[in-house]
């Protein structure tokens, strides 16, 4: 256990990766400004405003984990298979196909490369965040930094770049940056 919160719940080290392998990090309620944000998993404040789970209850309070992928059980039957993911995910997030490759990310590579590698998509999505949300775009943006090609994603920042430069779209216009980003980035979109 890193730390202890009010309660006695358990805090985690690294909250933007979940016990099941959610990344948090990357979740619109994440960015979320106000009472409505996440604090992650296990985050400071996270037991406040949500339940805990038996992923939880049994990586992180029990055994001591940040993540499921560090346990030698792992994968476990609280696990549902790739297939059940695919099929039983929102359309907005959080993208629930991500948990496995996430843990078993971790299981081979190891947490600090995967938050190294979560640490660089952050600051993509920052990016993206800072200068094309329009204020209804933070869901799409969280999806194409979660489930997108991060090359992909930095070719359409440039392109996008180029445009506004070129179309003299003022930097406070988000809605005309939001509206050509995504134009660059359709068909593109992970669904």
């Amino acid at each position: 256990m890193r730390g202890k919160a009010e309660n006695a719940h358990p805090v985690k080290r690294y909250p933007t990766i979940a016990a099941c392998g959610l990344d948090c990090g990357l979740c619109p309620r994440y960015y979320t400004a106000g009472k409505s944000r996440c604090p992650g998993c296990a985050g400071p404040g996270f037991f406040a405003k949500h339940p805990s789970c038996s992923f939880i209850t049994c990586c992180v309070r029990d055994r001591h984990l940040e993540t499921c992928g560090e346990c030698a059980e792992f994968p476990c039957a609280k696990f549902r298979s790739q297939a059940e993911y695919q099929a039983t995910e929102s359309s907005s997030y959080p993208p629930a196909r991500k948990i496995l490759p996430n843990q078993r990310f971790i299981r081979k590579n190891g947490l600090k490369r995967f938050l190294a590698q979560q640490a660089e998509q952050m600051k993509l999505l920052a990016l993206l965040l800072e200068t094309y949300d329009d204020g209804r775009s933070r869901s799409f943006c969280c999806r194409m930094v979660s489930l997108g090609d991060p090359a992909t994603i930095r070719r359409a920042i440039a392109r996008a770049g180029s445009t506004i430069a070129r179309e003299h779209i003022a930097k406070d216009d988000r809605r005309t940056r939001a509206r050509i980003l995504k134009a660059l980035l359709a068909g593109r979109a992970p669904a």
